[in-house]
């Protein structure tokens, strides 16, 4: 960090500090009441903008009803549900894969009982 070696004059910080100077802001009149206003702003008097209700302050105001339904991103929640789901699906796969084995050894057993019979013969 740079550290000055020695402090700054008065005259000096003086005439650094010449140029900074306070600016007025702009201000006009407003079209529909007439009042002083600050440029590129709301009528602080009557409401307006450009000619347009803005403000509650105006006779004309009409609050904007409709309300935008946006798709919010998923929460964090929604990640751990679905790590749920994914392990929901792979317990029912192996259900599903033990099901089969446990059809698989009952078609087995009587293949096994038939060759006994033709043995015995």
């Amino acid at each position: 960090m740079a550290v000055p070696k020695k402090r700054t004059g008065h005259s000096a910080q003086g005439k650094r500090r010449s140029n900074w100077k306070a600016t007025k802001p702009t201000t006009t009149k407003c079209p529909n009441c007439g009042a002083v206003a600050l440029a590129h702003t709301v009528c602080t008097a009557c409401g307006q903008y450009k000619g347009k209700v803005v403000s509650r302050k105006a006779e004309g105001f009409v609050e904007a009803t409709e309300v935008k339904e946006t798709k919010k991103a998923p929460k964090k929640s929604t990640k751990k549900a679905a790590k749920v789901e994914e392990t929901k699906v792979e317990e029912v796969v192996e259900e599903v894969k033990a099901e089969e084995v446990v059809e698989v050894t009952e078609e087995v057993a009587p293949v096994e009982e038939k060759t006994e019979e033709t043995s015995a013969e």
